[in-house]
This record gives C-alpha cells, structure tokens and sequence, in this order.
C-alpha cells in the first residue's frame, strides 16, 4: 500500500512542476499591474498596464484549470502503457462525469439538498469547469475520475476485442467502460460530496481558530511527510484548493496583491489565511545552520570537500526552495536530527505568524521574492526587515541545536564518518561504448549505474519521479545496494521503505529517469560491469560531486548488440 500511495504523491508532482513558472509570472505580471506599486504607469487605461494584463491572465491559466491539470497530469507518471493515450481518456471522460453532474443537480438537486440555481462561487458548492456547471469537488474530483480512469486503462487497454469489434479497441474500449462507470461515480458523488463539502468547512474553522497552534502542526507534518513523499498530499489541498480560501491560498494571495500593496497594515490581518505556506521559512533559513552544524563537526580533514558539497545544495534549497538534497543528506544517518529540524521548521514559522508575517512563503528566495518582497517591500519593508531578522536568529539556533545533538550523541554525519564507505569517490574514468562505438552519455551512464543499483532491470516494477527524486518500486528488496553505493556514482543517496525506493538525484531527475527508461525498454542491449580499479578510488574534491552527476565510482559500461531491435 506504502508503494502505492508514493507512487501516487510522485504522479500528482507532474503538474506541480508547472507551478513556480506560473506563480513567478503571476507574481511579476500583478506587480507591473498594480497602480499602487508603479502609480500612473500602471493605470488601466495605459498601454503598459494593457500589456501586462495580457501576460498576465496567461500566466493564470495553470491556477484557473488546476482541475484539468490534474487530470491530464496524473495519467503522466501512472500509466504503464500509452500515457499520451490515458491523458485523452482521462480529459474526455473527466468531461463526461461534470455533465452527468451537472444534470442529476439540474433535475434532482433540490432533493439532494443542492440549489442548483446559485451563482457558480462562494459557499453555494458549485463551479464551472470547461463551461460545464457543476459540483466543485476541486482537486479530489479530478484525482477521484483520474485514478478511475488510469485503472480501466492499465487493466483493459490491450484487450483483444473480436474483429467485427476491433475498431472499439484500444482507447475507445476505455471511453465505453468508462462512460457507464462514470454513471453510479457521479450518482455518489452527488450525494456523499455536499456533506464533505460541510466536513472541509468545519476543519477550515478548526484549522483556522486554533491561530498559530495550527500553522505550528500543520508545518510540523508537512516536513515529517518529506521522506515518505506525502507532504504533496498535504499541502495541495490549502494551496491549490478551495479548503482554506477560494482557489487556493496561491491563487487569493495573487488577487490580493493589489489591495495588500495599498495597505500599510499587518500581512496577518490582512490575508491570515496565508500563514500554511510559511513552509519555506526553514528551506532559507534552517538549511544554511544545518550547513554550518556539519561543516563545525566535520573532522578537519574533511571539511574542505564537504564545503565544495554544501555550499550548491544550501543555495539549492535556500535560492530554488528544493530542499532533499541537504535534508536527505543527513536523513538517514541520523533521523533524530530530520525530527529536530521539522520541529524547528514548525516553530520558525509560528513565529513568524505570531509577529504577524505571512505570505506565499513556500518555495525559494526566487518564488518568495516575485509574490512577497518585490510587489509589496514599498508597504511593508518593515515586516520584511523583521523576517530576516528573526530568520537569521533562527540560523543560529538550528546551528547550535544541530551541533550540540551531533557532538552529543556522535551522529555520523557528513564529515564525520569512520570508515571511507561514505566518502567521496574520485571522477569515474569511463569508458563506455554503445555499438558501432559512440560515447555513452553521463545521463544514460548514471541511468545504468542505479539499475545496477537497484537490482537490475528484472527485479523494476515501475518508475515515477517528482522534483528530485527518482522512485521506483522493486520486486525485492534485497539485493538493492545500500546508500554509500549510490552516493557513490554521483546521487544524493537512497531512501527505503519496504519494496519503495526513492533515488535522491537532483533537479535533473526527470531526464534521468528517461534514460532508465530507456534502459528497462531494452535492458540486454546493455552490460554494467564492475572495474577492478574501483576498490582503489582516491578522495576527490567534493565539488565535483555536488554539481556533476556523472561523479561515480570508477565502472565499465559497455553496450553490446543483442540482436533485437530497440523497442
């Protein structure tokens, strides 16, 4: 169950990765539109403004059909076959369900307890969703008919139909299903959705009496949720939905910079709602003391290749918001200390609300910067000065917490390990050749080292990523090789849960897993062999190893014809 629910949190990040560009855009496109900002060069009469509008409203286009995203998205990551064929299945019976929404509402939604006469909006439960009126389910709506749809389509699409039905095969088998298991879905929908609607309510008040109290627990378990991947599961619902404010916190925030940008008054009293995307206060701000903890602790003699190690995965985190490398760099050699930082990523941000500083503050210094600092710093310098302020205080506290535990209980962090399994392997000296006797690529040579890794191509279920990690579901656990073996051809390292890997790559993960699945596509046409130098490697200068992911421990790749052709 564990496999699958990852599996399913690393298919809902296909879409998210559209988020920082869109929100960026967002942010800049309403900055150059706020007359209270930029005063008559704003005006909406002038072409400037005219101009910037139009940017703008594209730039809205992932927010405003996030639903559609989803649902074409989901397909991305969990189909197993054809997944450019799921997606139109996925989109077009999406469709199909609002309408038979929409005319069960239109017919019997006074008997259901739904006016179906509301305007779309608000707290009447309805929306719009490609000009259809309907029940707003949101986000769950479309991951509900998606998962359904990706189902009928991993089970069904490659059955034979007879030959006087064979043009009903393929994807129009799964319409046909699809079309009649829509029918009881949309039925229950009906009558289960209204009521969760009032349940989404009633937490909303809960969340939202409980002030600082639930920002506290709320950030607390979206950073305890990183290593199983379900913190997307978490948050998506208060940033991209409607279960804390209309659209999602992201979306209200950037309809609210105007109005924030003509105010002077306390960020909190004027959009409270935003205080569950401090997430980020801790990627800024707790990575850099968790950085300066490791370098204190590391032995001396190590600690200028951990500098060259720590320096890009700390701007990483604090300048692109991706924290996994530095997090999972520690993760699994001292997990107390990944529980101490997600406390103090809780309370960072309670603080933060308690002095009335909030924000869309969930990514980087970049996504921060474009929807905070530069559309409002004119109104609220003040509060900003006090955030760093505050933030800097709280460099030094994950800095001497994380040194005291580390020195304390002797936690073998980087630096600070006894034998050489974890150090830093020398540049591997490659010489990999396909047939015909071209060079390998890096990419396809690291592809080929984590599936050695992992056990080979027979022992690969499936294969999903999000932002940096490449997850992958294994047959057995056993002979997947343990983390210093995959630190040491050039990842961050491995994370386990039962049968569940997740392989800690970097921001180039998505190219990576192309070429694993190339490889799994025809796994004989490539054999990975073992150099017998690679029990002789030297310690290399870490800052190869922190920014080129083609740092391995010394191999031989070698690709050899296997007679059949590439599929």
């Amino acid at each position: 169950m564990m496999q699958k629910i990852q599996k399913f949190g690393g298919a809902m990040f296909t879409p998210v990765l559209l988020f920082s560009f869109a929100g960026i855009m967002v942010g800049i496109g309403t900055l150059c539109t706020t007359e209270a900002v930029l005063g008559p060069l704003a005006a909406p009469t002038s072409m400037w403004y005219l101009v910037w509008n139009v940017i703008l409203q594209g730039a809205w286009c992932v927010f405003n059909q996030l639903p559609l995203l989803f649902v074409i998205g989901l397909p991305i990551g969990l189909a197993k076959k054809q997944a450019a064929r799921c997606c139109m299945e996925a989109f077009v019976l999406y469709l199909t369900f609002h309408y038979f929404v929409s005319t069960i509402l239109a017919q019997w939604g006074t008997a259901l307890g739904v006016d179906f006469a509301a305007e779309t909006g608000g707290t009447s439960g309805l929306t719009m969703i490609a000009n259809i009126k309907t029940l707003d389910m949101g986000m769950f709506g479309a991951l509900l008919v998606s998962g359904l749809v990706i189902y009928l389509h991993n089970k069904y699409f490659d059955t034979e139909l007879p030959d006087w039905l064979g043009s009903f095969n393929g994807s129009t088998f799964i319409f046909m299903i699809g079309f009649f298991v829509m029918l009881p879905v949309a039925l229950l929908s009906v009558i289960v959705w209204p009521n969760i609607q009032h349940g989404m309510q009633l937490f909303q008040g809960f969340v939202m009496t409980k002030g600082a109290l639930g920002v506290w627990v709320f950030i607390l378990l979206e950073r305890l949720l990183i290593p199983f991947g379900l913190h997307h599961l978490l948050y998506s619902p208060f940033y991209y939905d409607n279960l804390v404010c209309p659209g999602g916190i992201y979306s209200y925030w950037a309809t609210q910079l105007p109005a924030l940008a003509a105010s002077t008054a306390s960020l909190k009293s004027l959009c409270p709602e935003a205080a569950f995307t401090a997430t980020g206060f801790s990627k800024i701000f707790g990575c850099p003391g968790i950085a300066l903890a490791f370098y204190a602790t590391a032995k001396p003699e190590k600690r200028t290749q951990l500098k060259a190690l720590l320096i890009p995965i700390v701007l990483t985190a604090i300048v692109c918001g991706v924290t996994e490398p530095i997090e999972f760099t520690f993760l699994f050699m001292a997990p107390a200390l990944f529980v101490v930082h997600c406390i103090l990523a809780a309370f960072i941000s309670t603080t933060m609300n308690l002095f009335g500083i909030v924000g869309v503050f969930s990514g980087g210094l970049i996504e921060m910067s474009s929807l905070n600092f530069i559309p409002l710093m004119t109104a609220h310098w003040k509060q900003y000065i006090l955030l760093f302020v505050i933030g800097l205080v709280y460099t030094g506290i994950w800095f001497l917490v994380f040194r005291f535990l580390i020195v304390k209980f002797d936690f073998k962090t980087p630096g600070r390990e006894d034998t050489d399994e974890t150090k830093f392997y020398s540049k591997a000296e490659f010489r990999a050749k396909q047939a015909g006797g071209q060079e390998m690529d890096k990419k396809t040579l690291l592809a080929a080292m984590i599936l050695e890794g992992l056990g080979g191509a027979d022992n690969i279920v499936d294969v999903t990523n999000c932002a940096t990690r490449l997850r992958v579901n294994v047959k057995d656990a056993a002979p997947v090789k343990e983390d210093a073996y995959f630190k040491g051809i050039g990842t961050h390292g491995i994370s386990k849960n039962g049968k569940a890997m997740q392989v800690i790559v970097g921001m180039s993960v998505p190219s990576v897993r192309e070429k694993f699945e190339n490889i799994l596509a025809n796994p004989s046409a490539y054999e990975l062999k073992m150099d017998d130098a690679a029990d002789q490697q030297e310690a290399k200068p870490a800052a190869e190893k922190a920014v080129d992911t083609s740092n391995m421990a010394t191999h031989e790749i070698k690709a050899v014809a296997n007679g059949k052709p590439s599929r």
